[in-house]
């Protein structure tokens, strides 16, 4: 059994085929699957999914390139659905400042602004937070800390492999790991690996995005969370068996879905 925790099954490249894309993941053991918040627009076409569907869940939240439709009231009012997780995704995304110096500091300050009234969603409702983490590792652990959101805790999405952020095991974070593994180029992801503690880590997929080898340029789906747990396995010298039921465990206990 495997958990999708991060698939943006909202995202109009699965809307002509669902069902099937679900269905070829299930068949593969993959059982539960979580639709991160980062549009408002799409907000409602999760829950629409995770109503029509028992094994799918949603998250409410903001991601930092669409700041300016955050609107706390909005978000407010979907934390209490039964098949509401989480808060995120949320964070800080430094890739994109344009701009002057003076802009980009604006910029910042603004999703620094957006990612704290998350978190303080977050700890309201006891949720844990999906977090998105682009070029700005240390002001996003710092926020982290400072706003104590270890108390919900939360997965540091497509984990970015700086081994500055691997001390927030100890508070309560977990490790997003996805198709991002399986690139040639992912040399620094497959250092660091190893050095996450086995019960904080889980799997993702960030679909339709960072398809996994052998399907690189296609559309990502859940099935291809097989393809993360296999490479795990080589890198972890573990079984598959055993990385799908520990990183399934982690999630049921960070989520709190059964």
């Amino acid at each position: 059994m495997i958990i999708d925790t991060h698939i943006h099954l909202d995202d109009e490249r699965y809307k002509n085929d669902l069902e099937e894309v679900l269905n070829r993941a299930r068949e593969a053991g993959v059982k539960r699957f979580i639709i991160p918040g980062a549009d408002a627009s799409h907000l409602k076409r999760a829950v629409e999914i995770s109503e029509s569907n028992d094994d799918v869940y949603f998250a409410v939240g903001i991601h930092p390139y669409d700041i300016k439709s955050f609107n706390e009231e909005d978000l407010d009012s979907y934390m209490g659905h039964n098949k509401c997780v989480a808060v995120g995704e949320c964070g800080l995304d430094y890739f994109r400042l344009e701009g002057s110096d003076e802009d980009k500091e604006l910029e910042k300050r603004k999703q620094a602004e957006v990612f704290v009234a998350q978190i303080k969603l977050a700890k309201k409702y006891k949720k844990p937070l999906i977090i998105h983490i682009r070029d700005a590792s240390r002001d996003s652990k710092e926020i982290l800390l400072k706003h104590e959101a270890g108390e919900v805790g939360g997965v540091l999405h497509c984990f970015n492999a700086d081994e500055e952020l691997l001390s927030l095991a100890d508070n309560g974070f977990y490790f997003g790991i996805g198709g991002v593994l399986t690139f040639k180029n992912a040399k620094k992801l497959v250092n660091v690996l190893p050095k996450i503690p086995s019960d904080k880590l889980l799997i993702e997929t960030d679909g339709p995005y960072l398809t996994p080898t052998p399907h690189r340029g296609e559309r990502n789906e859940p099935l291809y969370t097989t393809f993360v747990a296999e490479k795990m396995s080589e890198l972890l010298d573990d079984s598959v068996e055993n990385i799908s039921k520990i990183t399934t465990q982690n999630a049921l206990k960070l989520f709190h879905i059964f």
